[in-house]
């Protein structure tokens, strides 16, 4: 039989602060997205006084003051290194994992001898190394596992790790009778609602749903997810993760901007950090966009929100190349006297790098691959924005809000927690 655990880290940008701060331990926490704006983690307290995932800071004012929660902005260096080190760690215990989201990842442990002495292993490790907690579902398909796991994370009694494999046919009707649908993995808010007026809204009630009627209405996405429920391996766990078709990088700015210099400093920087990641997949992109836009959340000001698409003359992955396309779109889409708020790049039409159509009369030697190669080298050894391109984020007008950032307490040397 095979067995799949999802193992999924406890409130986890919450968890990595409490780690470096445990005066927080306790506490109700939340960690706020880009420009401090909206909720994105929240310790377990937080949730218990009703803050909802997602909620603007602006809505909750009056409750953060009046509970004392404590409230901080998005540290991601932070929650990058540790979501490495709990993978690591991970890693250890099968040859094959996938590697599903920075907090979460499958792991195959067919053929082990014990799989509730293995699960909790890898709970009891990842705490003791890391001080992250985690829970882990086991199931024969990945999305019984994922299933598996919001037991272990509900239900007091399994102490974080969930075998769904364990249960008798009645139990598992049981439990699959007592919850919703949306908490099955791939079931979205609109096919919830459609899935409802059908008459299916618990998960034993979608498992032993009509298949064909399923494939006829919704397609083979669902029927999958279906066949799942029932035991049946249809989604395999990806050891790589697959080259994206489609790269964005873009933000929205920690103040208004209104110079086309601030906004060239900005996109600059967004198409090194996209370049990079298409480096990293050892691919080239074919076709850039760029994109400028106003707050479209005041209606008191003016609304321009243009984008220009840019057909590469000969498809690339140089931060040089592609910077200067981008500039150049910039140019032809800004305009004077308005407030900008947000930018970004799309690179797509992305091919591998070892082979592709290119054009007979270009010369390649304007791309320097040579030079992002020892770019890239360089900021892997010495950290990375140790070696940029001079445009690259100079300016930092735009620069987004972090008012209660705390420290880089694993990825500066200037921030390591000190002992006294």
């Amino acid at each position: 039989m095979r067995y799949v655990a999802l193992i999924d880290c406890n409130n986890f940008y919450v968890s990595c602060q409490v780690v470096f701060n445990p005066r927080l331990a306790g506490k109700a926490v939340v960690v706020l997205s880009n420009n401090d704006s909206c909720v994105i983690s929240r310790s377990s307290q937080a949730k218990a006084l009703g803050v909802k995932m997602g909620v603007p800071l602006y809505q909750i004012r009056e409750l953060v003051k009046q509970h004392d929660i404590q409230v901080l902005s998005s540290n991601y260096p932070l929650y990058a290194d540790m979501s490495n080190r709990v993978m690591s760690i991970l890693g250890r215990y099968s040859p094959i994992q996938e590697i599903y989201s920075i907090d979460e990842c499958f792991v195959d442990l067919t053929g082990m001898s014990d799989i509730k002495m293995t699960a909790e292993a890898m709970r009891s490790r990842v705490q003791l190394e890391t001080g992250i907690p985690v829970c882990v579902g086991v199931g024969p398909t990945k999305t019984l596992s994922k299933l598996a796991n919001f037991v272990a994370k509900r239900h007091p009694r399994s102490n974080g790790v969930f075998n769904i494999s364990d249960l008798t046919q009645k139990q598992q009707d049981s439990v699959f009778s007592n919850i919703l649908i949306e908490e099955v993995w791939g079931i979205g808010r609109k096919l919830n609602a459609s899935l409802v007026t059908q008459g299916i809204s618990t998960v034993a009630e979608l498992r032993d749903a009509n298949i064909a009627g399923i494939r006829t209405r919704y397609g083979l996405v669902l029927e999958r997810i279906v066949r799942e429920l029932r035991g049946e391996d249809c989604i395999e766990i990806e050891e790589v993760a697959p080259a994206k078709q489609q790269i964005i990088t873009s933000r929205s700015f920690g103040q208004v901007i209104e110079s086309v210099e601030d906004i060239q400093d900005a996109l600059a920087h967004f198409v090194s950090n996209a370049a990079f990641k298409l480096r990293q997949q050892e691919s080239v992109a074919s076709v850039l966009q760029v994109f400028i836009m106003t707050d479209r959340f005041r209606d008191d000001r003016p609304q321009y929100c243009p984008s220009i698409t840019i057909p590469l003359i000969s498809p690339s992955a140089s931060s040089t190349e592609l910077q200067q396309w981008a500039v150049r779109g910039l140019q032809d889409i800004f305009r004077e006297g308005f407030q900008y708020k947000r930018a970004g790049v799309i690179l797509s039409g992305i091919l591998p790098a070892a082979f592709y159509q290119g054009d007979l009369f270009v010369n390649k030697e304007h791309a320097k691959p040579g030079l992002m190669r020892v770019m890239d080298d360089i900021n892997a050894r010495y950290g990375r924005g140790t070696l940029k391109l001079s445009q690259d984020g100079c300016r930092m007008a735009w620069a987004m809000r972090q008012e209660n950032k705390s420290p880089a307490y694993t990825t500066d040397w200037d921030q390591l927690p000190v002992c006294r």
